[in-house]
């Protein structure tokens, strides 16, 4: 599963400039094709029934949310075509895409545009981007999706600021599509870039694919193919920390899932490079504010036969 850096994911979704479309609920019977706009970003969520893709969405990342047990799974190469109600869609346009309907189903459609042409967004996401689950793990957004394109003028007073208003529920929506595709593990390694230096994007991957590796300053510079005060200078300013703080916070996060997965302390510890439980359990301390053995209680997910 792919690493995402949150300070690099958020300055990605803020980059976001929308001009959104009218939102429309569309609804189809079994066997009928909905096509969506070619050359342009178009959001889609599936308030009922079952669609899918024509040409077939490409084989890709599936997340699977696991309701009971709070538990979230990811299958990095899912063949799965068809989305089911409460999952979401997101495609940029690149070529063309059609929706069938697999049974009667209900569709939410919002057109989009970047106002900004150049912003980050456009150039790290794929073309098309699935959340199976999209309900489960972002239920507010959700809810938002549902509720969109439903003012009808003849029953409803229209107000001089719901275009507005729609506009920030809509962005509301896509932010939380794009989050919950990227921090569940579906983006690819490295997205987004966290500093845009090519040099300096080699030694976060390496830091990321090897947390617990006994990085030293010197060894990363090495990667990053500068001296030792240059590197941490320019890694300071693009990535707003020092090196040593970044390994660390890389380090707890990935030991706060392999916790949850049930690990014990122990093995994480000597996973992530720690010479001792105790020096570990430090480190985890002042990062979450409790031990490893207190988190592993409170979030792994029970096991069932």
């Amino acid at each position: 599963m792919a690493t995402v850096d949150a300070d690099a994911l958020a300055r990605v979704l803020a980059t976001a400039d929308l001009r959104a479309g009218v939102a429309r609920r569309a609804s189809l019977s079994t066997g009928e094709a909905l096509p969506l706009t070619a050359g342009g970003m178009t959001l889609v969520y599936v308030v009922g029934g079952g669609v899918s893709g024509h040409p077939p969405i490409a084989p890709g990342c599936r997340v699977d949310v696991d309701a009971a047990h709070a538990a979230v799974a990811v299958e990095a190469f899912a063949s799965r075509d068809l989305l089911l109600q409460g999952d979401a869609l997101l495609t940029l346009g690149a070529a063309p895409l059609a929706l069938r309907a697999a049974h009667p189903s209900t569709l939410i459609i919002v057109t989009l545009e970047l106002v900004d042409t150049a912003s980050p967004l456009s150039s790290v996401l794929p073309d098309v981007l699935t959340v199976t689950g999209f309900d489960r793990l972002e239920p507010t957004a959700a809810t938002l999706a549902a509720g969109l394109g439903f003012v009808d003028a003849s029953t409803a007073r229209v107000r001089r600021t719901d275009p507005v208003i729609c506009r920030l529920m809509v962005l509301t929506v896509l932010l939380s599509v794009v989050r919950a595709w990227a921090e569940n593990g579906c983006a690819p390694s490295g997205w987004p870039s966290m500093a845009g230096d090519p040099f300096l994007d080699r030694v976060i991957e390496a830091i990321h694919d090897e947390p617990g590796r006994d990085w030293t300053v010197e060894r990363l510079a090495g990667i990053g193919a500068m001296s030792r005060s240059a590197f941490a200078e320019r890694f300071r300013q693009a990535v707003g920390r020092s090196p040593a703080d970044y390994v660390t916070e890389v380090r707890i996060d990935r030991a706060k899932r392999m916790l949850d997965a049930g690990q014990t302390v122990s093995e994480v510890s000597r996973a992530l490079g720690y010479a001792s439980d105790e020096g570990f359990s430090r480190a985890f301390r002042r990062r979450t504010g409790m031990t490893p053995s207190t988190w592993r209680h409170a979030h792994r997910s029970p096991v069932t036969a």
